[in-house]
Formats: C-alpha cells, sequence, structure tokens
C-alpha cells in the first residue's frame, strides 16, 4: 500500500518523535540506521518531511531532527504519507487504472475502497505522539 519511502518516512517519524518525548535530538546516522533505511535515501525523505512541517531540523553540531512535544500531539499519520506519496493512495485505483469510478469500476473497487476509507479514517486519527509513546513503553518496535 505504502511506497517504502513513506514506510521508512512513518517510521523515522515515530523514531524522531520517540526521541523528541526524551527531549533528545535525532542525527541522520542514527534514524537510518534505527530505521535500517541508507543514509542517502532516509535524507531525502527527512527533506520532505521537514519541507512539510512534519519534523524539524536544527543544524550544527548539537543539531538533528526533532518533533517540539506540543506539535507532536497534533501530526497526525496522515501527513506523513500524504508528504511523501501525495494522496493518491486515497484516490487511485486499487489495480492502479487510470478510469476505474463508481460508474465504470474496476473488478475490486468497491472492495478496496472500503479499505481505503478504513486506512484514511485510521491515518486521520492517529498522532505521531501515540505511535512514539508505543515505542518508547517498548509496546511497539521500529525495528526487528
Amino acid at each position: 500500500m505504502f511506497s517504502k519511502a513513506c514506510e521508512y518516512g512513518i517510521r523515522a517519524a515515530i523514531y524522531i518523535a520517540s526521541k523528541s518525548l526524551l527531549e533528545e535530538r535525532a542525527t541522520l546516522i542514527d534514524i537510518a540506521e534505527e530505521i535500517d533505511s541508507p543514509t542517502a535515501f532516509t535524507a531525502k525523505i527527512l527533506q520532505q518531511l521537514v519541507k512539510s512541517n512534519v519534523v524539524h531540523s536544527i543544524k550544527g553540531p548539537h543539531g538533528g531532527f526533532f518533533i517540539p512535544v506540543e506539535e507532536m500531539k497534533e501530526v497526525k499519520l496522515v501527513q506523513v504519507v500524504v508528504a511523501i506519496d501525495g494522496n493518491k493512495l486515497f484516490t487511485g485505483c486499487g489495480l492502479g487504472l487510470k478510469q476505474c469510478n463508481e460508474n465504470h469500476p474496476c473488478p475490486v473497487h468497491f472492495k478496496f475502497k472500503e479499505i481505503r476509507n478504513e486506512l484514511q479514517h485510521m491515518l486521520e486519527n492517529t498522532t505521531i505522539k501515540e505511535m512514539a509513546e508505543g515505542v518508547e513503553t517498548g509496546l511497539a518496535f521500529l525495528r526487528q
């Protein structure tokens, strides 16, 4: 469902948020290692997240990536998905057809629409803070 970049983006945002809860900034190297992503690819993903105001960055020896705790309560997973993949996930055809719609549906249109709507609802109602707290308490993990 998500592109590889989006998967890494979600994991990076959650990791950055978990570090931010500890009042720490995450470095590019730490993030890439933690989410098991190539460093250069991670840098591009982080650029998109910064540009979309999902995460913040500070340059310099004491810099890094962070999300202010007050903001992380408001940042939803959908913002990460849209920042990386756009909104095609919520509007596109499950089979990738260009002409699929309510009047001219593909074979999976109506079943995929239900799943897509549930996924969108979950992403719109889940905060980065919730996900980060799960990682911090050990109830969830970002890496095997």
